[in-house]
């Protein structure tokens, strides 16, 4: 029985925690510094490096640049209507259980299952964005580490691709394995290696190049690429440009999902969202303007002879910029390992936060087999099962890499629909629901509140279709977007789910404050 002293001094987002129904099972030992920090490497500075080059080519960099500023600022809506519900529910289940309470008895069963569900997918798939972001980069790394392509060099054959791919998720696995506090030690070191090694790489890039770009070539140039691309209207090539920064612009919602081991959630949440979009608001937009004004000949990055094989378009940048300069690709080399640490530090992070939805999702009765995804290791206090649910499932979501060439664009698009998507849900209960049935935490945005909202919702509708779309033309099998099939197949199997069974006894979050410490 605690003592009157512990009842006084239990944490804020604890005792609301209680007060929604949920008893303190999760360790609650994180500040708020380790938080943002694995909010940011959820977001992570270079996680747009992949996009980068295909951004680049629809229209040239004007419309990558400066819709990289449009993104930003709706991104700032969603981020705001976010950190309001994430200040009134500090619970791990975060945005379903945000969308069970918001939508009220009748309809709360219904948007909280939409909602897990779309979220479970997009971060699931996130992890195998990251595994083969990071595949890729160590591709090129170990290129131009044995002699570049011209040179001889061993560029990684698929199946080769696929083994760093597993790799990399089953080392983020293990990890996840252990206590929190050694997760957010290591994005404690995330932070700042991207800060400093951003620094470096933004500063130093064009300052290598022996020739840079113009502004008004970096800031105001326009260039259909039609012959590579199949597209010859603007406003199609436009949306396609600004694929990168609606990719990148997400992910915030990491500081909802570790709320149940922070201490002062329902204030540390939303600061460590809005923190991590303006960080990486500013610094994802210098290392695109960066590497922009470091090209050297633009057609030459898409050459598949040049030194990287055409693969990985800002690597051929840098190394252009340092060979060019000292004739040999070891800068290049060093800048690519500050960039791969980036995807390894994301990954890491991306598979925590899948395994926390999986694991709230489980805990309310929400998957088969919930008595096995919802336990907690003894010691060290994670769901080290949904864990190797979640890396299970984006080692499986990998393997077409041994016979297609569009599984990045695929993944990228599952990702993103299911995770920007799942926000749109709780953020359109909030919007539909009487202003007086909402409890405000210490985050409260008043009147404003449901103007942001909406913005933030139309926003995610937008940001969900475009990635629905074709990205190259003619459309042919090899660079088919399988997205919008995959997520058609997946959502009406979850919706027939629904329909004939999962109604019948999923009521979204189920209180457990009341049952006995031995029971789950």
């Amino acid at each position: 029985m605690s003592t009157p002293r512990e009842a006084m001094e239990i944490d804020s987002a604890e005792k609301r925690l209680n007060e929604l129904g949920y008893k303190q099972e999760l360790k609650r030992e994180m500040s708020l510094f380790k938080t943002l920090a694995i909010t940011f490497s959820c977001m992570a500075v270079f996680t747009g490096t992949p996009l980068y080059g295909q951004s680049l080519q629809y229209a040239g960099p004007a419309p990558l640049l400066w819709g990289w500023v449009v993104v930003s600022f709706f991104t700032w809506f969603v981020g705001l209507a976010m950190s309001e519900i994430c200040s009134s529910f500090p619970t791990t289940g975060s945005l379903y259980f945000w969308a069970a309470h918001l939508a009220g008895p009748k309809w709360g069963p219904f948007a909280s299952w939409c909602c897990a569900w779309l979220e479970t997918i997009g971060l699931v798939s996130g992890i195998g964005a990251q595994a083969y972001s990071g595949a890729q980069a160590l591709q090129v790394i170990i290129l131009l580490s044995s002699g570049t392509n011209k040179g001889g060099g061993y560029f990684a054959p698929r199946s080769v691709f696929l083994g760093i791919y597993i790799f990399l998720i089953f080392v983020w696995a293990v990890i996840n394995s252990f206590a929190l506090k050694v997760i957010a030690y290591l994005n404690i070191i995330s932070i700042w290696w991207q800060v400093i090694g951003g620094m470096v790489v933004i500063i130093m890039l064009p300052l290598l190049a022996q020739t840079t770009q113009s502004a008004s070539y970096v800031f105001s140039h326009f260039e259909l690429s039609t012959e590579a691309t199949g597209i010859s209207s603007v406003p199609y090539a436009v949306i396609m440009s600004v694929l990168l920064s609606n990719y990148c612009l997400y992910g915030y919602d990491a500081a909802a999902h570790l709320t149940e081991e922070t201490k002062g959630a329902d204030r540390a949440g939303p600061i460590a969202i809005l923190s991590s979009i303006g960080i990486i608001t500013v610094f994802g937009w210098a290392y695109n303007v960066a590497l922009t004004f470091s090209i050297q000949d633009f057609a030459y990055l898409y050459d598949p002879n040049n030194e990287t094989a055409g693969v990985l378009v800002p690597a051929q940048i840098i190394y252009d910029a340092f060979h060019r300069r000292y004739h040999n690709a070891t800068g290049a080399i060093v800048f690519l390992w500050i960039i791969w640490g980036s995807f390894f530090f994301c990954g890491l992070s991306v598979t925590t936060s899948a395994a926390r939805v999986v694991y709230a999702l489980a805990r309310d009765e929400g998957i088969p087999f919930s008595q096995v995804w919802r336990r907690i290791h003894p010691k060290h206090k994670v769901p080290v099962n949904a864990v190797w649910l979640s890396a299970a499932i984006a080692t499986i979501l990998g393997l077409p890499i041994l016979k297609l060439n569009v599984i990045f664009s695929a993944i990228i698009s599952i990702s993103t629909i299911g995770w920007v998507g799942s926000y749109a849900v709780p953020i359109f209960a909030r919007l539909v629901m009487a202003e007086e049935n909402f409890r405000p935490g210490p985050f409260y945005l008043g009147r404003a509140g449901k103007a942001v909202c909406l913005v933030a919702f139309l926003w995610i509708c937008y940001t969900c279709s475009v990635f629905l779309l074709p990205t190259l033309y003619p459309i042919k099998w090899d660079n088919f977007n399988y997205a919008p099939v995959a997520l058609g197949i997946s959502l009406a199997l979850i919706m027939l789910w629904w329909a004939l069974d999962a109604r019948k006894w999923f009521k979204g979050p189920i209180r457990n404050i009341d049952k006995p410490n031995g029971d789950v």
